[in-house]
């Protein structure tokens, strides 16, 4: 193998003779001791030696940029021999989680998606949504691709299946609330239902939601036709309503397979040195929804592929007993067991040749397609934004990343900060901050902007710079935060910026711009677009700041008046600050919904409306 090797350290290549032959993972460093990339191997030797061999020996041109970008920054290797091929795929996820490694596909996207739960063993259940799967024995339908999407179904499931909508356990009420009265709900608190129907009415919903459409309509025609025998018109009227309502709902769904089970379709585009990978969700034979997922980075369409399905199914997310895939995978046998293992059941990993199946795959393969065409131009357009901006600027860099600074206060007291990072125009919801500030820092804007700053640069190793750093003011915040990054040793490590509102007053048109060394703000001309940028940053740090105030103002205000109440203690606040969260709407609340909703009793609910009554800004209904 050594006339095949390149040019390799002697360290290195001492490592490399030194192989083991058999299963393992591999970690591969850079001269910082960093590791850069993390893989596992059927054969380690054969596996870690195929990098170092010539051009020649390598494969795709795909995988010829990954591994010269890979090989030329390697100094140092090391490996963990396994026992078996399965136990090096599961310490290589456990691996890259660890260290992250730049050359390895990272799904940095750990939210959860919205599904339903209904726990069918509760005399009285109800349907809602949730991020999180959990071996409670309740049944779950899903995933959605977004809480819209899972909020409109419930909608749909509340208006043909009049099951309760209140949380928690069920509360005994005199009389039933404004949803029994519109038909939207059989009002068990009531005892208006007895269990066996209410029982039917939740069978009848999860048929619906379990795609078991044909036999409920059935169901639901046959109990119809019953009561009209019996001369219940009234009830055979509301039974050919929901029927309606169920085929109306049908119609709009479009059916891809005609097994109608549950499966995901998961492809991968790849084009120069990025790739997409569509996820789309079938459930019941039609699809729910879906989610596109981009990489900038070179990289092997079956090992990213491998590697992305591994990360996208842990985190307690809903895994179906079917994902198909849009290439040949090595690993497809391990991938399948490994999931089963995490889903609790059987699943199959399957790349399909023909059928409903690969008419799926096809659907996915267009999406991610589609996504990858859509973000390589979105990328052209930021960078040429990113261009103008730092032209503007007079910046020596493009400002790829942007953070900002906004002050909140009311009248100056109860201050508070945020601080918003775009990355690449883009907002990067990972490097939000909020900072509850020192009472100092009350009524005087450039002290709380000082305490911000220092604080956030004392992170600066952590957490990195900003290639720009606005602060939402004029001329004086931006001198406050030169004078820091003066004391902090940051002057000309990145690039400063002020933005203040226009002033109509003076007929101005626009915000204004500041940088050091200039006394009057920059005129953008023709980039508007780039002046856009910068105020939508300075909105987002505006937004994130208010809503963080307004939550800590509504908290110190419901503690305030709960603070003294008898028989509410902390545990109690906190119920009743979670549940209602002002003051305000605790007082239009009723004695009923405060201790349904907070699991007070009713006598503790009353008082507190008695005593917030007592404040005289009104008085909720006990």
């Amino acid at each position: 193998m050594q006339d095949q090797e390149t040019d390799i350290a002697p360290d290195l290549a001492e490592t490399l003779e030194n192989l083991p032959a058999g299963p393992g993972v591999y970690l591969m460093a850079d001269e910082h001791g960093e590791i850069i990339y993390v893989g596992k191997a059927a054969s380690l030797k054969k596996r870690v030696w195929s990098y170092f061999r010539s051009p020649a020996f390598r494969s795709p041109a795909a995988k010829d940029r990954k591994t010269t970008a890979l090989v030329a920054r390697i100094r140092s290797l090391s490996t963990i021999s396994t026992v078996s091929e399965k136990e090096a795929l599961i310490l290589e996820h456990n691996l890259i989680k660890q260290h992250r490694p730049r050359y390895n596909v990272l799904l940095k996207d750990g939210k959860r998606f919205p599904l339903l739960r209904i726990d069918t063993r509760e005399d009285y259940p109800v349907i809602e949504v949730v991020r999180r799967v959990k071996k409670d024995g309740a049944l779950y339908f899903g995933p959605y691709a977004a809480a819209m999407a899972a909020r409109e179904t419930l909608r749909t499931i509340h208006t043909t299946f009049p099951l309760r909508r209140c949380k928690g356990p069920l509360k005994t009420r005199s009389r039933p609330c404004l949803n029994f009265q519109m038909g939207r709900c059989l009002a068990p608190c009531a005892g208006m239902v007895t269990r066996e129907g209410y029982r039917e009415m939740v069978d009848e919903a999860v048929s619906f939601l379990s795609g078991k459409t044909t036999e409920l309509l059935e169901n639901v025609r046959r109990k119809m036709n019953d009561a009209a025998e019996r001369e219940d018109f009234e009830q055979a009227a509301a039974l050919r309503d929901r029927m309606y309502a169920i085929t109306k709902t049908l119609e709009k769904q479009a059916a891809v397979t005609t097994d109608f089970q549950d499966r995901d379709a998961v492809a991968i585009a790849v084009k120069h040195d990025a790739f997409a990978i569509a996820v789309l969700f079938i459930r019941a034979g039609q699809i729910t929804g879906g989610r596109d997922y981009f990489f900038e980075m070179p990289a092997e369409p079956e090992e990213a592929l491998s590697s992305f399905l591994r990360q996208f199914y842990e985190s307690d997310r809903s895994v179906p007993g079917e994902i198909l895939v849009s290439r040949k995978l090595p690993d497809l046998g391990l991938l399948s067991e490994l999931l089963s293992e995490l889903a609790g059941n059987k699943v199959s990993v399957l790349c399909p040749v023909r059928g409903d199946r690969a008419r799926v795959m096809a659907i996915a393969r267009q999406n991610a397609e589609d996504a990858l065409l859509r973000r390589i131009e979105e990328k052209g357009a930021q960078k040429e934004l990113l261009v103008k901006l730092s032209r503007r600027l007079l910046m020596d860099r493009l400002p790829s990343r942007i953070e900002c600074v906004d002050i909140s206060h009311t009248r100056g007291s109860q201050t508070v900060a945020s601080l918003v990072r775009f990355e690449n125009a883009r907002p990067e919801k990972s490097g939000y901050r909020h900072y509850r500030l020192s009472s100092r820092a009350d009524s005087d804007d450039y002290a709380a902007m000082r305490e911000v700053l220092t604080r956030r640069f004392a992170k600066a190793q952590e957490e990195g710079l900003p290639d720009l750093l606005m602060v939402d003011g004029g001329k004086g915040q931006l001198a406050v935060a030169m004078a820091v990054l003066q004391e902090m040793n940051l002057v000309g490590a990145l690039a400063t910026a002020g933005i203040a509102k226009k002033d109509p007053a003076r007929r101005e048109t626009s915000d204004k711009i500041f940088i050091p060394g200039r006394a009057n703000p920059i005129i953008f001309g023709r980039d508007q677009d780039a002046l856009l940028l910068l105020c939508r940053v300075r909105d987002e740090a505006h937004r994130f700041a208010v809503s963080f105030h307004r939550k800590k103002r509504g908290e110190n205000a419901i503690r305030s008046e709960l603070d003294h109440i008898p028989g509410i203690g902390p545990k109690r606040r906190q119920a009743l600050l979670k549940a209602f969260g002002d003051v305000a709407s605790l007082r239009r609340a009723s004695g009923e919904e405060i201790a349904s909703r907070t699991g007070l009793s009713l006598a503790a609910a009353r008082a507190v409306l008695q005593a917030l009554a007592g404040n005289g800004e009104g008085i909720g209904t006990p």
